[in-house]
């Protein structure tokens, strides 16, 4: 099975049978209105970043609530064989209409499983397979809108605009449904999984506080809440003409810093986009949840793991449908935070075991 790691942190995806990682790239830089002055480039950030109300937290569920996110014109454009150590599988490339968007994504399916025998591990922007378990899960990984899905030379091309850690979700949610629709009857709809890096942690942690059908996620280094010091400063940052060059600050700042900054958006638009990206202020709604972050991350800074433990334990969430682990000079890699996989693999073999079907 050929492996591929994603070369610019965040970007479109590129899936070569499961292989990437993909990480939110953005960085921060020191506030540096005053004190008592809180107007950047004519933007107010006690206001922007206040805490949101419990009227605008429940107008954003209301909004989840009546998203459908059933995949429509399901098709199988790919069917291959495939080994993945000495587990034989079979991939399968789905398209999708979800959102009235065309949509891809991969399945991947051991062989001779029994009908709802497996539980579903989805992928949310790549991840290297977990050594084994291989035979014991149905993976799906989804390509997000506007995103290529690369397999064996083939590019599959999402469609749609971009959208980060908002309609990421829809793209993710509606292609569980592909999966549970009867194409994968060895998938078990009552053991659901997420695994996510960066972006993709942001992106599983909002699928779960969305869908109660997701049992548990473990989350690698994402960014938690768009109302705290890191996104601040990301924001300033834009603000001041020095965005930093990577997709996902382009996007927020095509999208909203700039007409904020121009007028052609208010506060009052661009304040519910930072509450739909907050896994904080729904994380009541989590289910198993495990984090790991690494204090030397320079590209989404381990206060935001901080920022999540800190709710949960608030929240009188705690070991073992809770777990976290912050490790002392780790960077924005999994490979760097030293027992993390290991830890990974225990955590989602909950999936496995009989107690949890029967819940």
């Amino acid at each position: 099975m050929e492996m591929a790691m994603e070369q610019c942190w965040l970007g479109s995806t590129r899936l070569v049978l499961l292989g990437m990682l993909a990480f939110l790239a953005v960085a921060g830089c020191d506030d540096s209105s005053g004190p008592d002055d809180r107007v950047v480039e004519g933007i107010d950030f006690d206001e922007l970043f206040a805490q949101p109300s419990d009227e605008e937290i429940r107008a954003i569920l209301t909004e989840w609530g009546e998203r459908d996110v059933t995949p429509r014109n399901v098709e199988t454009v790919l069917t291959t064989a495939v080994a993945i150590g000495s587990t034989q599988a079979t991939l399968l490339i789905v398209s999708h209409v979800v959102g009235e968007v065309l949509h891809y994504g991969a399945i991947l399916v051991p062989e001779g499983a029994a009908a709802a025998s497996l539980p579903l591990l989805v992928y949310t922007h790549g991840g290297d397979l977990l050594g084994g378990l291989e035979s014991g899960f149905v993976f799906v990984a989804p390509s997000f809108r506007a995103e290529p899905l690369v397999y064996d030379g083939v590019t599959y091309m999402s469609e749609g605009p971009p959208s980060p850690w908002n309609w990421d979700v829809d793209d993710a949610l509606a292609l569980i449904g592909v999966a549970l629709s009867g194409l994968v009857p060895e998938a078990d709809p009552d053991r659901i999984g997420v695994i996510g890096f960066s972006r993709g942690a942001n992106v599983g942690m909002l699928m779960a506080e969305r869908d109660t059908r997701i049992d548990l996620v473990v989350e690698f280094f994402g960014p938690t809440d768009f109302f705290g010091p890191f996104a601040q400063d990301v924001v300033e940052e834009a603000l001041r003409g020095l965005p930093r060059n990577l997709p996902g600050v382009d996007f927020l700042n095509s999208e909203y810093i700039q007409p904020l900054k121009n007028g052609e958006l208010t506060i009052e638009d661009v304040r519910p986009e930072l509450v739909r990206r907050s896994v904080v202020l729904f994380a009541a709604r989590l289910p198993s949840l495990q984090v790991h972050h690494g204090t030397a991350d320079d590209v989404v800074p381990v206060g935001e793991a901080e920022r999540l433990i800190d709710v949960m334990l608030g929240l009188g969430r705690g070991d073992p449908e809770f777990e976290h682990y912050i490790y002392a000079g780790g960077s924005h890699n999994p490979l760097t935070l030293t027992g993390s996989i290991g830890r990974t693999g225990t955590f989602i073999s909950q999936l496995l075991e009989s107690t949890l079907v029967a819940e």
